[in-house]
């Protein structure tokens, strides 16, 4: 069985997520999305915040706006020079630390807030990621999370290409489980207080129809690409894939080329 901390596996991860353009993602379709995680979180001057799994730093950044100590993570180093690029043009600093969601690099217990905006959803071992992000926040500090959740529009685009993605690692959870409130409790278990779970949508109006969603999803986004490389000598699948996310997107569309994409918002203190 592969476990958490397995060399390949997490070589594999990296190179996944450096595949495409995250910063575009991040940038162009869910841009509020991490300032929103950080106003919830109510962080503020004097804190010392880490973002798990911060990609280019849609929620660090914002962090270190609101005048917090930020440590921004994760795994993929490569996407921190957009975000180093991004918190320069705005005026802040911050640390870029390269860090393993499941095997988090930092002292017990060392931060006010650690908070992920769906990042931390990704890493595949969940409750290996979930026991790391309560370790290392102090008691009664907070815990914020953006994840989407299973029935939700990302939800069901990984639940598309599932039928064309090589198999998971065993032992490994589909991410967007980390959007399902029950999934959530039995994680955290009694370690935090005050869980509350909440749906939401971000609204996204950077499509105007499903194709070109499918076709911006492909070249940028990490997971799809990776999906795509792994069919890229069976041209019938390829198609049939193209058309399953245009039409996953196009059902999606509420008019106009607006969609609404839901996420679980979870906020939590870590339990004395």
């Amino acid at each position: 069985m592969t476990e958490p901390g397995s060399v390949d596996l997490k070589k594999r991860h990296r190179a996944m997520w450096a595949m495409g353009d995250y910063p575009a993602i991040a940038s162009e379709v869910i841009p509020g999305l991490g300032r929103h995680l950080v106003e919830v979180c109510r962080i503020g001057p004097g804190q010392r915040v880490l973002d798990v799994a911060a990609g280019s730093g849609n929620a660090a950044i914002p962090a270190a706006e609101a005048g917090a100590d930020v440590v921004a993570s994760d795994l993929t180093p490569e996407l921190f020079e957009a975000g180093r690029r991004i918190a320069a043009d705005r005026g802040v600093e911050l640390q870029w630390q390269e860090a393993d969601a499941e095997a988090l690099p930092y002292a017990d217990a060392e931060f006010d807030v650690v908070m992920s905006c769906v990042g931390v959803m990704f890493a595949p071992f969940h409750q290996a990621a979930a026991d790391e992000v309560v370790r290392v926040v102090k008691p009664g500090g907070t815990i914020g999370l953006i994840n989407w959740t299973p029935t939700g529009f990302i939800g069901q685009m990984f639940a598309t290409m599932k039928p064309f993605a090589p198999p998971p690692p065993p032992g490994a959870l589909p991410p967007p489980q980390w959007g399902d409130e029950e999934h959530v409790r039995s994680l955290f278990g009694d370690r935090v207080a005050d869980l509350e779970l909440r749906r939401e949508n971000a609204v996204i109006d950077r499509f105007a129809d499903g194709t070109e969603f499918r076709d911006f999803f492909k070249t940028y986004y990490g997971p799809t690409v990776a999906v795509y490389k792994a069919n890229a000598g069976e041209p019938d699948r390829i198609e049939e894939l193209d058309r399953a996310l245009a039409d996953l997107a196009t059902r999606h569309d509420l008019g106009n080329g607006r969609m609404e994409w839901e996420y679980l918002l979870v906020t939590a203190r870590r339990s004395a």
